[in-house]
């Protein structure tokens, strides 16, 4: 996994929220949503759904990525 860049804390929220509710599924339900915003050509919302699915996969690795303080 590659380092992903959160946009803010609320993306963070968002993304920590969808495990707590689906847990080994949240990165579906992130998928699931950007796919349905694509459908409905929503562009902003397909982009913010692809970002959390991407937060979902860095937070569930259990790697160190990036540097370490």
């Amino acid at each position: 996994m590659h380092h992903v860049h959160v946009s803010d804390r609320a993306a963070l929220a968002e993304a920590t929220e969808l495990i707590a509710v689906f847990g080994e599924l949240a990165v579906v339900e992130a998928a699931n949503r950007a796919d349905r915003s694509r459908s409905l050509g929503n562009v902003l919302h397909f982009c913010h759904w692809r970002q959390i699915e991407r937060t979902i996969e860095m937070l569930r690795g259990e790697d160190v990525t990036g540097t370490v303080h």
